[in-house]
């Protein structure tokens, strides 16, 4: 069989994702290209997908696209913006529109390489968004306009067409009442503190400054006269205080004993009083004043501050709950077909590893008993010494004995595509190979019920919009193939994953603790725990109430719980996305292709009698 032709588009999306690591001055920012919309979170970038084709448009697109996001990481400071971050929707949007042009104009102006992508991103934007057949300056937002124009002044070049023609309908305006304030922008861009304070002046020049909320600088000299004025005031019970220290230690030593000997009655006497009044409420007839009831017990183990806002919504589903067996049929079917090529490199990795676990259970033995089965390897020396005792051996029981394994894949919206549908083969083809070794397989996958929050965000919004609700969408966790089933009886669920619509959101924290709590209810010694992922948490509903970092923060303390536990053994592999910034055994790929070398591999290397061999194959990180 001829060996599949290699998408043209991968060495292009590899240097486009070098290039961008290098302009955001950070080699670690992971990575990925998905069919959602493109955004920037944390430490994780997500750009827009490149076909095969690899249209001029959707290329230039791509570039200006990870150039945005790369100056952004650059330059912004994310507590520096917060800080200064209006109370208002429209100040705020302003605020955010000023901001980003900042970083691409910074760009502009120290790589201007980086303008003329960016152009051609901002371009496409302006032209899906209808700018250019749009007479009245009411239908073009007021902030994009003014994103546009803090660009346009800062870099001196000509916006794309339909941008320019954005930006003209408002100009007039934005010149009439900021036009002075405007004239300090250079002195102010390249310090993000101190164009925030000419932006909030911008926004109050048009008329937003209601929305601005406090000052953050007057705040703060407000707190420093209060510190100095808690400085100045002398301690008044200093005197006082040293008086009754010298008093006491003239007291003679009868009287300390003294002193001792009535705290000691009266301690005792406040324990007998405790004591009659819980006799006293132990003697109450039934039917008085109930107990107050426990406290909810918190939603997260690793953290028990981590709020979610509704719970009522989520899901443990089976696969085979989610769509009709002929459905399934038909998706496995699919499956089989797009990845057949696959299937044989899969297959060879399979067998190597089968091979490998068959001959450390057909050849563990322990030398040198007392009893056992007679070595007959060693009966030369008794031959030679008669006096020599004769040697016996026992069969060892294998490390991988006893043992199971969890595969946790990731079911997000990036996933889609060629990385779930290799995934989901991977876990197929390893789930037979370890069953055939009597080790037991479970399949788990992760997801969101809804984008953008579900009845989650829903209820939220009924009850008033509560500050900080914690997570906020509806979460589905999908059992694929339980642990006690057999693999041919759930080969058919692995071909949900290709069902269209049910890949979304990602909230990885809550599915980890998740898998690992089925663990500790199994009966097994050795437990195994591999997630497949290709980004940080994102889940817009939830980010858009709470602080940037609220999903991440929260899969941090999950590793770390289970890794302190140490009673689950935890690896990860990324795709095209850095997991080793949080988990200790880790690998990243860069593509989706080496993902079956990469599972085989890390489950040798757990399953590798030899120390040596198990830290060799474990410490691999393969740079994204």
């Amino acid at each position: 069989m001829s060996k599949p032709a290699d998408n043209p588009a991968d060495p292009f999306k590899k240097a486009l994702a070098e290039a961008t690591r290098v302009i955001a001055d950070d080699p670690e920012i992971g990575i990925s290209y998905s069919v959602d919309p493109p955004g920037l979170t944390g430490d994780a970038m997500r750009l827009p997908q490149i076909s095969r084709r690899m249209s001029r448009e959707e290329v230039l697109i791509a570039r200006g696209t990870a150039d945005a996001y790369a100056l952004r990481h650059k330059y912004h400071d994310g507590a520096t913006h917060s800080r200064y971050m209006p109370s208002g929707p429209m100040a705020r949007d302003l605020y955010e529109a000023m901001e980003t042009a900042r970083c691409e104009a910074i760009g502009a102006r120290t790589m201007p390489g980086t303008a003329g992508n960016i152009d051609a991103m901002i371009g496409a934007e302006a032209a899906r968004k209808g700018y250019a057949q749009v007479t009245e300056a009411a239908d073009v937002p007021l902030s994009a306009a003014a994103g546009y124009m803090i660009r346009h002044m800062a870099t001196g070049r000509d916006l794309p067409d339909d941008a320019q023609h954005a930006m003209d309908l408002w100009r007039g305006f934005i010149e009439a009442q900021a036009g002075q304030t405007l004239e300090g922008l250079d002195d102010s861009l390249s310090d993000q503190a101190a164009f925030a304070r000419f932006a909030r002046k911008v926004i109050d020049d048009l008329g937003y400054g209601d929305q601005l909320g406090e000052d953050p600088d007057t705040e703060d000299e407000d707190q420093d006269d209060q510190s100095e004025e808690t400085e100045e005031e002398p301690p008044e019970s200093a005197g006082d205080d040293q008086q009754e220290s010298s008093d006491e230690a003239d007291a003679s030593p009868e009287q300390s004993q003294d002193d001792m000997q009535d705290a000691a009655q009266a301690e005792l006497s406040a324990d007998d009083l405790a004591d009659m009044e819980m006799g006293e409420e132990a003697e109450l007839p039934e039917g008085e004043a109930p107990l107050e009831p426990p406290p909810p017990a918190p939603h997260s183990e690793a953290d028990p501050d981590y709020k979610v806002f509704e719970t009522e919504f989520d899901e443990e589903i089976l696969a085979q709950d989610l769509a009709e067996p002929a459905e399934l049929e038909r998706l496995r079917a699919y499956l089989d077909q797009q990845l057949d090529p696959l299937k044989g490199a899969v297959g060879r990795l399979a067998n190597k590893l089968q091979r490998r676990l068959q001959a450390q259970q057909n050849r563990s033995w322990e030398f040198d008993r007392e009893e056992g089965i007679l070595d007959a390897g060693r009966l030369a020396r008794v031959v030679a010494n008669p006096t020599t005792p004769l040697s016996f051996k026992v069969e060892k029981d294998t490390e991988f004995r006893d043992t199971v394994v969890t595969l946790l894949l990731d079911n997000s919206g990036s996933m889609r595509g060629r990385p779930i549908s290799i995934a989901a083969i991977c876990a197929d083809v390893l789930a037979r190979t370890l069953e055939r070794c009597d080790v037991k397989v479970e399949i788990l996958g992760f997801t969101t019920r809804a984008w953008k929050g579900g009845q989650s965000r829903e209820k939220w919004l009924a009850e008033g919009r509560a500050q900080s609700p914690g997570r906020l969408n509806d979460l589905r966790h999908i059992v694929y193939k339980p642990a006690d089933a057999p693999w041919r009886r759930a080969r058919e669920n692995l071909g949900l994953m290709m069902k269209e619509g049910l890949l979304k959101e990602n909230i990885d924290g809550e599915a980890l603790e998740w898998a690992h709590r089925r663990m500790m209810v199994r009966p097994e010694a050795r437990k195994i725990l591999m997630v497949i992922s290709d980004g940080a948490p994102v889940d817009d509903s939830t980010l858009s109430v709470n602080a940037a970092s609220y999903l991440e923060k929260h899969l941090r303390d999950v590793i770390a719980m289970v890794e302190r536990k140490r009673l689950v053994e935890l690896i990860a592999i990324g795709i095209g996305h850095d997991v080793t910034r949080y988990y200790q055994h880790a690998v990243t790929i860069t593509d989706v292709e080496q993902l079956a070398g990469a599972m085989t591999e890390q489950l040798a290397a757990l399953f590798d009698k030899d120390p040596r061999a198990r830290a060799r194959m474990i410490g691999i990180r393969k740079a994204s």
